[in-house]
């Protein structure tokens, strides 16, 4: 079994150190105690090769939370277990250490995330230590008792708790550390492109450009305001996934008002398109403006986008004793059944032939953002796409979201 291990795992040369001698009848868990240093310097030569990372890293470094997770291991194979705590192991849930926030397999995770490993190669560090604890182990000592199975299987199913939570930790911390670039780089994207929208509209407020100047300062003014309104979506994404969530400020609004507001701004810019409007019963309450209208933007739009070309968008604004519904129906290409379910998860794009502009277009948050400001709002899009009825998008919201 152990020689298998080995042979299977190419890319862990390891080597036998002498200071490894197993004692015939000698438990595991002592043997993992008695010879870490062993077991230590194998894991460290693997870990060495796992090159471009490793080679800034010092031998300290490398097993930097390895003789930890042995003795953690130790321990455990030493306590007894019921068919509870085995279940918990094999979701990577372990007891936090006292006076400790993660265990040492978590603090693993982050080091080899902040140190710039791979997935593959924490994965793989993982085989060479176990590969290397059950070839020392069992050199030697013959036929293997019902103990040593026993203690085989306490092993494997510790590492792979170990692994499990040093995965969760290094997937953690390496999304967070995607997302606050993001939300730096949206940031500090901000300001040059204000500042080339503000010139090439001066420019055509002077009305003194000859074509095809004018023409082609207007396509700039379009193209920098196309890429704000991405900017402030991937604002908007980052603010959500680091656990702010979206920011609102409500105050007393008439969705009526605001409805018919967006609705006008969008027919403009779709002069081809026809949109209708039907607003009934009591429509004020205490809202975010500026981000219901976004909310109405993004999903009228993409109701546009999906839509057939001939088609009518149909707008329905109903208020009753609790909240404002606001319900966009469209005709056109069905989303299909396996796609409702996590049609509002980031960058999610429907299975579908996309056109070149709009919200959905670019980086497909259009409508993860929409359901994270209703969610702030205290409330919930609804989706129903069926052959008799078409593709409908309800907004509910409640009067007053307790703010």
């Amino acid at each position: 079994m152990a020689a298998q291990i080995i042979a299977d795992d190419k890319r862990a040369p390891l080597h036998l150190h002498s200071a490894a001698q197993p004692v015939k009848g000698e438990r595991l868990a002592d043997f993992i105690l008695t010879n870490r240093a062993a077991i230590l310097a194998e894991w460290e030569e693997f870990a060495e090769s796992c090159s471009p990372a490793s080679g800034t890293m010092s031998i300290v470094a490398l097993s930097d939370h390895a003789s930890e997770m042995l003795t953690v291991i130790a321990e455990d194979l030493k306590t007894p277990q019921g068919s509870l705590e085995q279940s918990e192991k094999s979701k990577g849930h372990a007891p936090v250490p006292a006076g400790d926030e993660r265990t040492a397999a978590e603090k693993h995770g982050t080091g080899r995330a902040e140190s710039g490993f791979t997935m593959d190669q924490m994965v793989a560090e993982y085989r060479a230590l176990r590969a290397s604890v059950i070839r020392l182990w069992s050199k030697g000592r013959g036929d293997a008792t019902e103990a040593d199975l026993v203690d085989l299987t306490r092993f494997n199913e510790a590492i792979d708790q170990s692994l499990a939570e040093s995965i969760t930790r290094f997937t953690q911390d390496l999304d967070k550390s995607k997302e606050m670039f993001l939300a730096i780089l949206g940031h500090d994207l901000r300001n040059p492109i204000a500042a080339v929208m503000t010139s090439a509209r001066f420019m055509l407020e002077t009305n003194e450009l000859p074509e095809p100047h004018q023409t082609l300062t207007s396509r700039i003014v379009s193209a920098s305001t196309r890429m704000n309104r991405m900017v402030g979506a991937l604002l908007d994404f980052t603010r959500s996934r680091l656990g702010g969530g979206i920011p609102i400020a409500p105050s007393q609004i008439n969705m009526g008002k605001v409805v018919h507001d967006v609705v006008d701004e969008i027919t403009a810019a779709h002069p081809g398109r026809i949109i209708k409007l039907d607003a009934r019963g009591s429509l004020t309450g205490n809202w975010d403006c500026e981000r219901i209208m976004q909310v109405l933007s993004n999903l009228i739009v993409n109701a546009l986008e999906h839509g057939g070309e001939r088609t009518v968008v149909n707008v329905a604004v109903h208020g009753d004793a609790t909240e404002v519904s606001v319900a966009i129906h469209n005709r056109g290409p069905l989303i299909p059944e396996e796609e409702l379910d996590g049609i509002f998860n980031a960058m999610k794009r429907r299975n579908l032939e996309p056109r070149t502009t709009g919200p959905s277009a670019n980086l497909g948050l259009g409508l993860y953002i929409a359901d994270q400001i209703v969610q702030a709002h205290k409330g919930r899009i609804e989706v129903e796409s069926i052959e008799e009825r078409g593709t409908t998008f309800t907004v509910h919201l409640p009067r007053d979201t307790g703010r």
